[in-house]
């Protein structure tokens, strides 16, 4: 696919898939970047960042460095994604993968672990960028 990737959480090894966690489990700041009228429909986190899909965007946490105490945080909205693709987990291939372009030619892709269900947030997303 042509573009960059930015932002996104990627990783082969285990500890970098997102995992589906419960909305009580996100980052205490993250309700403070939300907006009124948005409301989140799933969160997924690795060992210390964090994955929000939300009925506007993808919201990432992204924490860094050893302490932790460095956090980017990235905004993705539907309303400027061109396309997106999911690549499902396989026999030997154990995770998958979504990957969201946008108007600009940037992607962002994201690794899940095997158990998380792909197609679930294929149609969350499609309902809120169809």
């Amino acid at each position: 696919m042509a573009g960059a990737v930015h932002g996104g959480i990627i990783g082969d090894a285990n500890l970098l898939n997102l995992k589906e966690i419960s909305i009580s489990g996100l980052r205490k700041e993250v309700a403070g970047f939300l907006k009124k009228d948005e409301t989140i429909v799933q969160a997924f986190q690795t060992v210390r960042d964090q994955v929000v899909f939300t009925n506007k965007r993808v919201f990432v946490v992204n924490v860094q460095g050893i302490t932790g105490k460095k956090v980017s945080y990235f905004s993705y909205p539907y309303s400027k994604v061109q396309y997106f693709g999911i690549e499902t987990a396989g026999v030997l291939d154990i995770d998958s993968e979504l990957v969201l372009v946008f108007s600009n030619g940037a992607q962002v892709q994201f690794d899940f672990k095997s158990n998380v269900n792909i197609m679930e947030i294929c149609s969350n997303i499609s309902d809120y960028i169809l």
